[in-house]
């Protein structure tokens, strides 16, 4: 048992003993286990999640004003008591401290009943009486109000226009929503929002309302009804224009757009929205979401994948015709992300790849679909390169974190591209159909639920029926970089070849590698095709050529992450001509 564990075992023995003789009015004993809950260095984990409590659903009414930046929300969360020691819920919500920024809670209940309650440190602590943990399950009222920092960003757009929008990645919601705001964490979840007449609304899932209220004000009522993160609940107000573009499965396929950007926006994400979502569905398995809205925005910069309602930087609209390779990317990785960190969820940040590199790989496989080999195999190159960069300057960064602390760390670039290039490289080693069997049947048994890198492993060795234990350990757990010298010489009078490959960087626990060349000889149209087998070490390999090559290009196939070089050695030993 960990030092946090016991901490927290012992607070909530402490606590059977004091709130087991508390009334509906808690005592000023159980207010300050609450307190000490709050302050205990067992519980100060930045990303705590409690496996005692379960939280099914949440509503949020949330009044926003042209006048103020100040947000007024009455959330209901209603939790499952999953375990013995959940006589506490512990929820995240920034508090104010000494800024103007930070929520105030004005009153708690729970089933109707008015309870004490402990705000600081950012959580908000609720202790439940004996008759309500009989209950079994429990709606919590939270009414509160404040200004966010962050989470929810408040300001003009590009044109001026004051606008809403939410930013919860990877740990923001708590800045403006009170939420168990971990990544394990998946609910589903309301959004009832009441603002200016002015402004358009949307969130996540299915608009049940949209309703003049008088005043200049108007409500919008939105349901998730598919569990998701709190990271990945979304909010966006502001004067758009709004385009039914098609369906999919009797879903709709919409774009929320400035007003201003209205003509160019439509033709932003027109394509290829509609594609792309049958390509998973058809290789992957069904799409879960109500509708898959496209959404301009102002609070990022690139693509945020929230569930069902995609968030777009401000310049992803502009009248760039036809669309720009990037923002195509763009649109179909977060499209990704709708199967591969949004349904199939990782069960704590530090298996991240299994979202980010999953959707750049299915990113590039949609190309591969769309526009053939040529363009996957662009893409590939591109993130190997990227990838052998970042590995010249971090050889010891690996994929899965241990225990991650700080969220700025949640992702680098590396977790994009030599995740999908992990992926690929499987693929590669089982084959294809055993590889795609393996994703459905992962996909299948994780969707709208949590997985970890020992499930995806499972689900492809069941389907390959081999052990996949040290691939896995080795280019999840370790730096993995994959550095080959290739030297070759032909030796004229012998009529040979010989081909000898160095290799070095991370090479303890290294599965067997293949490197295939082709060899360009004068007068033939195609190259021959070697594969050597890498050890350690490296490799090599001897083969009749009456003719000297004119090249020699190091995996043609794009099978394999690795850097080298490659040069022709004399017979002195030495080596000339170096290239890449």
């Amino acid at each position: 048992m960990t030092e946090r564990r016991r901490a927290i075992v012992l607070c909530r023995s402490v606590a059977d003993r004091i709130c087991a003789r508390c009334t509906r009015a808690l005592s000023v004993a159980c207010a300050a286990l609450l307190a000490a809950a709050l302050s205990w260095p067992g519980v100060a984990d930045p990303y705590p999640v409690n496996a005692d409590i379960d939280v099914e659903h949440y509503r949020f009414a949330i009044e926003l004003s042209d006048d103020s930046d100040r947000i007024r929300v009455q959330a209901r969360i209603d939790v499952r008591l999953a375990g013995d020691g959940s006589d506490t819920v512990i929820l995240d919500l920034v508090n104010r401290k000494d800024g103007e920024t930070g929520m105030s809670v004005e009153s708690v209940s729970v089933d109707g009943r008015t309870m004490n309650y402990q705000h600081q440190d950012d959580r908000l602590a609720i202790a439940l009486s004996d008759a309500i943990l009989r209950e079994g399950r429990v709606a919590i009222d939270v009414d509160y109000s404040g200004v966010p920092e962050t989470g929810l960003i408040i300001g003009d757009n590009k044109h001026g226009v004051r606008s809403f929008f939410s930013d919860n990645w990877p740990n923001k919601a708590r800045h403006w929503l009170a939420t168990v705001d971990h990544i394990a964490d998946k609910a589903t979840a309301e959004f009832i929002v009441t603002a200016p007449q002015r402004l358009r609304v949307v969130s996540n899932g299915r608009r049940l309302e949209e309703s003049s209220l008088g005043g200049g004000m108007k409500r919008t009522h939105w349901r998730q009804g598919v569990p998701i993160s709190p990271w990945l609940y979304v909010l966006a107000a502001s004067e758009f224009a709004v385009q039914h573009v098609d369906d999919f499965e009797h879903k709709a396929i919409e774009s929320w757009v400035y007003r201003q950007d209205r003509d160019a926006g439509f033709y932003a994400f027109a394509e290829p929205t509609k594609d792309a979502l049958g390509f998973f569905a058809a290789y992957v398995g069904p799409f879960e979401y109500e509708k898959l809205a496209n959404i301009q925005s102002n609070s990022v910069g690139g693509g945020m994948e929230a569930a069902s309602a995609i968030l777009y930087g401000d310049d992803s609209v502009s009248d760039e015709r036809p669309r720009s390779r990037r923002w195509q990317t763009v649109i179909v990785h977060e499209i990704a992300h709708q199967w591969f960190g949004n349904s199939v969820t990782e069960a704590s940040w530090d298996h991240v790849w299994l979202s980010e590199g999953f959707a750049t790989y299915f990113t590039f496989l949609y190309f591969e679909h769309a526009k053939g080999r040529e363009a996957f195999a662009r893409y590939m190159i591109e993130a190997r390169e990227r990838a052998n960069e970042f590995s010249a300057e971090r050889p010891d960064y690996r994929l899965l974190h241990d225990d991650l602390r700080d969220m700025k760390d949640v992702t680098t670039r590396q977790i994009y591209d030599k995740g999908a290039w992990v992926l690929h490289m499987l693929r590669e080693q089982i084959g294809d159909a055993n590889w795609w069997h393996g994703i459905r049947s992962y996909y299948s048994r994780y969707r709208n639920g949590l997985a970890d890198s020992a499930d995806f492993q499972r689900e492809m060795e069941s389907a390959c029926q081999c052990d996949l234990a040290a691939f896995f350990e080795y280019w999840l757990q370790s730096g993995s970089t994959v550095n080959l010298d290739i030297a070759w010489h032909h030796d004229a009078d012998a009529g040979l070849l010989q081909i000898d490959v160095d290799r070095s960087g991370h090479t303890t626990g290294s599965p067997p590698l293949e490197l295939e060349l082709a060899i360009y000889f004068p007068g033939e149209a195609l190259p021959e095709r070697v594969s050597i087998l890498l050890d350690n070490n490296g490799g090599n390999v001897s083969l009749q050529a009456a003719r000297k090559p004119l090249s020699l290009l190091p995996d043609p196939g794009t099978r394999l992450l690795a850097r080298w070089t490659i040069a022709e050695r004399n017979p002195s030993g030495l080596t000339a001509d170096p290239g890449d």
